[in-house]
């Protein structure tokens, strides 16, 4: 019983939960990038995903959310942006920046590219 009492996450345990949230919600390209060597100042670690509808980023975010609170116990200083349209919905979690895009936006974007410095972390 004590393994399901809040408690804080490292970054990579965070990433890992998170990654697999996702993917659970079956959001497609799910790409993590690890910013920790360029010296990136406002995250760690980016991940980006594909998502189909705006239902399915607001599931997707609502999930995270809700899933990181009954694990960690609280929601840290978490912020959310785009989530009223839902076609790029940015949750920020401290050192994890999320990103779920309709593939128009992601296609348009292209975030792998821009940041193709980062060490990619790929996930089915």
């Amino acid at each position: 019983m004590r393994d399901s009492l809040p408690r804080s996450l490292s970054g990579e345990e965070r990433l890992h939960l998170t990654l697999q949230i996702i993917s659970d919600k079956k959001a497609q390209n799910i790409v993590g990038l690890d910013m920790r060597h360029l010296n990136y100042l406002l995250c760690d670690y980016f991940v980006v995903a594909t998502t189909e509808s705006d239902r399915q980023a607001q599931a997707i975010a609502d999930a995270l959310l809700e899933q990181l609170k009954v694990v960690e116990g609280k929601h840290f200083s978490y912020r959310m942006e785009g989530y009223e349209t839902g076609k790029w919905i940015l949750v920020d979690m401290g050192d994890i920046v999320v990103h779920l895009l309709q593939p128009e936006l992601r296609a348009y974007y292209r975030l792998e590219e821009l940041w193709g410095d980062a060490k990619s972390i790929s996930y089915a």
